[in-house]
C-alpha cells in the first residue's frame, strides 16, 4: 500500500471513530450562543406553571424561571410543547436545549439527563370532586384515581415512587387505588373529575398549585387532606454538556442569592416554595 493510500485509510479509520463519540462537551451550549436562541421544552396546558395566556404567549413560574435562565446565558428563549412521556423519553436529538418544567430528578432519571440545578420544592397532593363522601386518603382505597403519565404522582399512586434527590423528605402511601389511569396532563385529569364523583374518576393525583389553580378556575374540585409528599424540582439537560449544567446552575443560584426564585414563586403560587420547606 503506498503512503497515500495508507494516509487516506487513517483519515477515514479516524472519522469514523470520531462519528462514533457523543457531541463535544459545550456543543449545545455553542449551537445557543451562535444562533443566540435556547429553546426550552415545557408543558402549555399545566397552569400556573406553564400555560398558553389570553395573548397566545407561554406564561408561568416555569416560563420564568426559563426567561431568567436565558436572560443569564444573554439569549432568547423559545419555547416548545412536547408531550411529558416525550420529553421524559430523552433522545431529543437537538429538537430542544432544555427542560423547564417541575421534572423531579431521580437516579433512574438521571441515567439519560443532567439535573444542573433544583429550583424550587412542590407538594403534591389528591384532588376529589365537591360531592365525593371522601373524607381521608384512605377513603380512596379500591377507587379509580387519574395522575399524568410517567409522573411521580403516576408512579405514587402505582405504589412505586422512589424520591431520591437531596432535599426530599420521606412519604408513606395513603391509599391503594383499584385502577390508575394516566393522562397526558394534569388539566386533562381534572376534566374528567370534573364530570362527577365516580363518573371516570373518584380523585387525581398532581401539584397541589395545580389543583387549587383549577379550584380558582372554577373546577368543582378539592384537595382532600394533607400533601402526599413533597418533591424536589429541576432543570434537566441532556448528558454530555457540562459547560451548559455550568451556566444553568449558575444562573439558578443567582437566582437564589438575589431573591428573583422567592419573588416568582410569590407571583404565581402566594407561596415561596424556592426553599425546602
Amino acid at each position: 500500500m503506498n503512503t497515500f493510500a495508507r494516509l487516506t485509510t487513517a483519515a477515514a479509520s479516524l472519522a469514523i471513530s470520531l462519528a462514533a463519540l457523543p457531541a463535544h462537551a459545550g456543543a449545545v451550549l455553542d449551537r445557543v450562543l451562535d444562533a443566540k436562541t435556547l429553546k426550552v421544552a415545557t408543558d402549555a396546558n399545566w397552569a400556573p406553571q406553564s400555560f398558553m395566556n389570553d395573548k397566545n404567549e407561554m406564561d408561568g413560574f416555569d416560563v420564568d424561571v426559563a426567561k431568567e435562565i436565558g436572560k443569564h446565558l444573554g439569549v432568547t428563549v423559545e419555547f416548545v410543547t412536547p408531550g411529558w412521556d416525550i420529553i421524559t423519553a430523552g433522545n431529543w436529538q437537538g429538537r430542544w436545549d432544555m427542560h423547564v418544567g417541575s421534572m423531579t430528578p431521580t437516579k433512574e432519571r438521571a441515567r439519560i439527563f443532567d439535573f444542573p440545578a433544583v429550583y424550587y420544592y412542590t407538594p403534591a397532593a389528591v384532588a376529589v370532586h365537591n360531592d365525593s363522601q371522601a373524607i381521608t386518603l384512605s377513603d380512596l382505597d379500591g377507587k379509580v384515581v387519574g395522575t399524568t403519565a410517567t409522573s411521580t404522582f403516576e408512579a405514587y399512586a402505582k405504589g412505586d415512587l422512589t424520591l431520591d434527590a437531596a432535599g426530599a423528605p420521606s412519604f408513606k402511601y395513603e391509599f391503594k387505588p383499584k385502577e390508575v389511569k394516566s393522562y397526558a396532563n394534569s388539566t386533562t385529569a381534572f376534566d374528567d373529575l370534573r364530570l362527577g364523583d365516580g363518573v371516570r374518576l373518584d380523585a387525581v393525583v398532581s401539584s397541589l398549585p395545580s389543583i387549587l389553580d383549577a379550584v380558582k378556575a372554577g373546577y368543582p374540585i378539592k384537595p382532600l387532606g394533607d400533601p402526599v409528599f413533597y418533591e424536589p424540582l429541576a432543570v434537566a439537560i441532556e448528558h454530555g454538556d457540562k459547560e451548559l449544567s455550568d451556566k444553568i446552575a449558575e444562573a439558578i443560584k443567582m437566582m437564589q442569592s438575589d431573591g428573583t426564585l422567592s419573588k416568582l414563586s410569590e407571583k404565581w403560587y402566594g407561596v415561596d416554595y424556592s426553599v425546602v420547606k
